[in-house]
């Protein structure tokens, strides 16, 4: 039985209250602190606007999805604060100025409706439907609305498939189905706010009479289905997520619903793709005399599989160095992209004659490549995506068998790249364990410790940090002299499931441990000095800065805490918190509070100490990240006494930002703040 604990009462618990009058003002009040010290800095106006103007730029790559014969974009600049939803041709996109067909105006949409619309996604009738489901959310919250759209006639269907306002998965089994796990009443949503009720839901019957599909445990994270509409191998899956790591996959038996288990391990991944099952492990499998090994990438006949055959052909082996980045599928291969050292390479698989053959892809840079599939049914290009911290993003279109590359589009150089260079060193964890990090810097700057330095870490949930391009940061750091540092530390999936597995639940120590031996690295190396060293992170990377500040606040002269957690004696009794258990531990476990409460910030923050200056950066409109875990700590600082800056978007979601607006006020007080601590 689950025991409970009964800690001193929280005084701040109010703050919790998300849209009380007494939290709002309260709110009101902090912001109104924040931005008038901070926009009176030198610089800010100028910075924001510069900012602001690189997020309208119509020169940014419009990233497309291709569906039908034609390219779809969502677009936001000056002329369209919420977006336009629009099309093109291939022809058309090849040029430097393509005209563009507008779809759905989401400002006129918000406008005539008096709704707060943010642009949540599409889901198409694949592969030919002229039907789509449109998912808008209110200020930019994961809980959206789901309504039916033509793409033919660009309008809203009348009568059509609709759903209310919810953490909804929907998607399409054909043109009068749907697949739909959504908000249908009591009991009927996961402890982590999910929905656990998958139905089949029929055009024009109520959605209280649709078919039940499956129903998952209220402790379970999530559930959904899907129709896989290649042709010749349509076939209807349903996931059970049990936690954010393992799950259970079933075939479904469209004709009488009859669910069959994929006989896979529960934290493995698994995915068809026509004719085979492809399976990537987060641990060994050990089948009679076989084991696969820990972030390989199997392949096997879908139909042999199901009928008991476990002949597995290896895709991918991890070494010691490289894991697996990426996956993407075309009508007839699959291309994997590989991290080697924290840079990305490109292996293509081609399955014919009975047989998986190999082709590695000659890929531009030594940053890091993204490939998707153009269209998974009926065609072999790819989209090629390659990147890194100085060079401006550009994209090629492939064709799967081939070396040839076609450039599409290249972003502008919103900085000058010329005067810097990007190093990659290690750092030494206290458990022996190397921890790689890139630094970004002049080339002529001084080793004399007096460089501004802003250090950023994630370390959860086996997410890879890679190099990325980006203006505003080339603009609002780099060229006010400052160096940016990018660590990868364990928790992320840098070197695949066994550096992410390293630093869950008890170990999760390791992971502030890895982010604080960068932060000593810079120091001992002379790039900066504590005094100088800001740290950054946001969500997971909240929680890492949170605790790098109450572990070590004598190595960091800042730090900008964004969108995070902070109190994890109560994360998962807020939002979407029970589901990340799985990563750290369970609070009302007495065992496993006791490790988290040796790190958790918001316990471990105490009056005697001198902390580096804070600035909390959350949204109102959070619905994963609860806006609670800043408000609260930002509150208990200045209890004690502690000098602490707070900055709540009233909008934006888990991004913290709805508009390019609001994104260049929050990038220009953070980055003023981050330069007004540390020069």
């Amino acid at each position: 039985m689950r025991e409970t604990h009964h800690d001193n009462p929280d005084p701040w618990l109010w703050l919790e209250d998300v849209d009380s009058d007494r939290a709002l003002a309260w709110v009101r009040e902090r912001n109104a602190e924040s931005e008038r010290e901070l926009t009176a800095l030198p610089g800010y106006a100028d910075l924001r606007a510069r900012l602001k103007t690189i997020l309208d730029s119509r020169d940014r790559i419009p990233y497309v999805g291709h569906h039908d014969g034609r390219f779809y974009n969502f677009w936001r600049d000056a002329d369209h604060e919420r977006g336009i939803w629009r099309r093109t041709t291939l022809a058309e996109y090849r040029k430097p100025v393509p005209a563009w067909e507008t779809v759905l105006d989401l400002d006129a949409l918000a406008r005539d409706e008096a709704e707060n619309w943010v642009w949540a996604g599409v889901a198409f009738l694949e592969p030919h439907g002229t039907r789509c489901l449109v998912s808008l959310s209110r200020g930019g919250g994961d809980a959206h609305v789901v309504r039916e759209f033509d793409v033919a006639a660009r309008a809203f269907v009348a009568g059509g498939f609709a759903l209310p306002e919810a953490k909804t998965s929907a998607g399409w089994i054909d043109q009068d189905q749907l697949f739909v796990a959504t908000d249908f009443g009591p009991d009927s949503m996961t402890a982590s706010g999910y929905p656990r009720i998958v139905k089949a839901w029929r055009r024009g019957t109520p959605l209280d009479a649709a078919t039940p599909v499956y129903e998952a445990q209220p402790d379970d994270l999530s559930v959904s289905a899907w129709h896989d509409p290649t042709p010749g191998y349509a076939r209807q899956f349903v996931q059970r997520q049990i936690d954010f790591y393992t799950s259970d996959l079933f075939l479904r038996d469209p004709a009488d619903g009859r669910l069959e288990r994929i006989d896979k391990p529960q934290d493995a991944n698994a995915f068809a793709l026509r004719d085979q099952l492809i399976v990537e492990l987060r641990s060994d499998w050990t089948i009679g005399a076989n084991t696969w090994p820990q972030g390989a990438l199997l392949a096997i006949g879908f139909d042999r599989f199901m009928e008991g055959s476990r002949d597995f052909d290896i895709l991918f082996e991890p070494s010691p160095t490289t894991s697996l980045d990426g996956i993407a599928a075309t009508r007839a291969a699959l291309f994997l992209t590989i991290l080697d050292n924290v840079k990305n390479r490109v292996v293509e698989w081609r399955h014919a004659d009975g047989r998986w053959q190999r082709r590695d892809v000659p890929a531009p840079g030594m940053g890091a490549l993204h490939v998707s599939g153009v269209d998974d049914y009926a065609s072999d290009q790819v989209f090629l995506t390659v990147t890194d911290f100085l060079t401006p993003s550009s994209l090629y279109l492939m064709e799967a068998g081939s070396d040839g590359r076609e450039l599409l589009k290249s972003m502008p150089a919103f900085f000058d790249a010329a005067p810097y260079a990007v190093s990659q060193f290690a750092a030494r964890s206290p458990d022996g364990t190397d921890v790689p990090y890139f630094v970004v810097m002049r080339k002529d700057a001084p080793l004399d410790g007096t460089n501004p330095t802003l250090l950023y870490g994630y370390g959860g949930f086996e997410v890879s940090l890679t190099p990325f391009y980006s203006g505003v940061t080339g603009t609002a750091w780099l060229d006010q002299g400052g160096v940016y540092v990018l660590a990868n530390i364990r928790g992320g999936g840098e070197f695949g499931p066994r550096w992410h597995q390293a630093a869950l639940k008890e170990n999760r120590q390791k992971a502030f441990d890895d982010f604080l031996a960068v932060a000593g690295d810079l120091v001992r190396r002379g790039v900066t000095r504590p005094r100088h060293l800001g740290i950054m992170g946001g969500s997971n990377g909240g929680l890492l800065v949170g605790a790098a500040l109450t572990q070590r606040p004598d190595l960091f002269g800042a730090v900008s805490c964004q969108v995070p957690l902070l109190d994890m004696r109560r994360y998962h009794e807020l939002l979407a918190g029970a589901s990340w258990i799985g990563e750290y531990g369970d609070p009302d476990e007495p065992d496993e509070w006791d490790y988290i409460a040796r790190y958790s910030p918001y316990q471990n923050v105490v009056p005697d100490k001198r902390y580096p200056r804070v600035l909390f950066t959350t949204s109102t409109r959070d619905d994963r990240v609860h806006p609670g875990h800043a408000r609260k700590m930002a509150a208990r600082m200045r209890e004690q006494g502690h000098d602490v800056l707070y900055w709540e978007n009233t909008e934006g979601g888990h991004a913290g930002a709805a508009n390019n607006e609001q994104t260049a006020t929050m990038w220009a007080l953070t980055y003023a703040f981050l330069l007004s601590q540390l020069k």
